[in-house]
């Protein structure tokens, strides 16, 4: 991921100020930006007016925006497809998760499938080989395919031999119901328990042991202060902790940051890209981008720090969260890259108990 310099923050705070009270062309700041970064500037500005109903000036920003991006980060020219389909507006059009299958299909997308079999195999490197039949949680469990996946690889490699039950905790209620269903039927016999709840709502009310909790792309959803404290409640209840989670910096900027825009411009255009890449029809790659991608950049940049949807975290804060809350009791096992490029990585954290 890029970062903006000091100076470049605070010149980009002036600029929006400046285009925000005085209407200016973006020709007029080309100049005064670091190239590569024209385009994701544009975004900037061209978010932060749709995010305030200026819609011609928005589509004027981020058409320049698009005008300048380079191969593989469209940001500002996935934005604008968005906002011809919903009248100029940058507004969230469903409510994320509600319908499992533009989940479903992100987790399909071939760059997706590769990063969540490289965290299966690297967990599988750094669990201990249990003994005693395990009891496994998933904390935003989704469709419930990847504890399927993990689960029948920690079989497969000795890691594991029975398990003892598998409890599944998903603010949707048709993402628990499908993960109910996949679950069973992939381990008969086994019992399997959801909770249609975010880890927030439920985590003090956790009263069974659990071997393994696992959290993939789903522990971003609370700031960094929720996610504190929402781990001090599990600690007592688990002995291991697998983190499946995205690189970026969503958490600590403030709304209208040009850090929290030129985070998602990188993060969010590199996994938009990767969707439209995969060869899928066009009304399930639509409804994947607005149904649930879109959803989230319009929370990230139209609400502020308490109330949005999403608050990813960079490597090292996520790094730092983990080991101020889990250890001494819990070490560091894994820490590392599911997929990475120049603008986003994907990657894996273990942090366990025992030898």
């Amino acid at each position: 991921m890029l970062f903006l310099s000091d100076v470049e923050k605070q010149d980009w705070k002036q600029y929006a100020s400046e285009i925000t009270n005085r209407p200016c062309a973006p020709g007029q700041y080309e100049v005064k930006i670091r190239a590569n970064l024209f385009a994701a500037f544009c975004y900037f500005i061209g978010t932060t007016m749709a995010a305030r109903g200026r819609t011609h000036e928005s589509l004027e920003w981020l058409n320049a925006g698009a005008l300048a991006e380079e191969e593989g980060l469209f940001s500002a020219t996935f934005l604008l497809g968005f906002l011809e389909r919903h009248d100029g507006k940058m507004v969230a059009p469903a409510v994320a998760f509600s319908d499992p299958r533009p989940f479903v299909h992100f987790a399909n997308v071939p760059v997706m499938k590769k990063a969540r079999m490289q965290f299966i195999h690297q967990c599988a490197h750094t669990l201990p080989a249990f003994d005693a039949p395990v009891r496994f949680m998933d904390i935003g469990c989704g469709d419930g395919a990847l504890t399927v996946m993990l689960l029948r690889h920690l079989q497969a490699t000795g890691k594991i031999s029975h398990i003892a039950g598998i409890h599944l905790i998903d603010p949707s209620r048709a993402m628990i119901d499908l993960a109910e269903k996949t679950v069973a039927a992939a381990f008969p016999g086994v019992p399997v328990s959801g909770e249609n709840a975010s880890i927030q709502d439920c985590s003090a009310t956790i009263d069974l042991h659990y071997d393994i909790a696992m959290s993939s792309l789903a522990y971003h959803h609370m700031p960094a202060e929720d996610k504190a404290a929402n781990l001090a409640r599990l600690k007592p209840w688990i002995d291991h902790f697998l983190l499946f989670e995205m690189d970026a910096n969503n958490d600590t900027p403030e709304l209208y940051s040009p850090e929290l825009a030129f985070s998602v411009y990188q993060s969010y255009g590199r996994i938009m890209d990767f969707v439209f890449a995969h060869d899928a029809p066009v009304d399930v790659v639509t409804d994947c981008i607005d149904s649930f991608l879109m959803t989230e950049v319009v929370s990230l940049l139209t609400k502020p720090r308490g109330v949005r949807s999403d608050y990813h975290m960079l490597r090292s804060q996520w790094n730092e969260l983990l080991k101020t809350g889990l250890e001494p009791e819990f070490t560091l096992r894994c820490d590392s890259a599911c997929y990475a490029d120049e603008y986003m990585t994907l990657f894996t954290l273990h942090y366990g108990k025992g030898k």
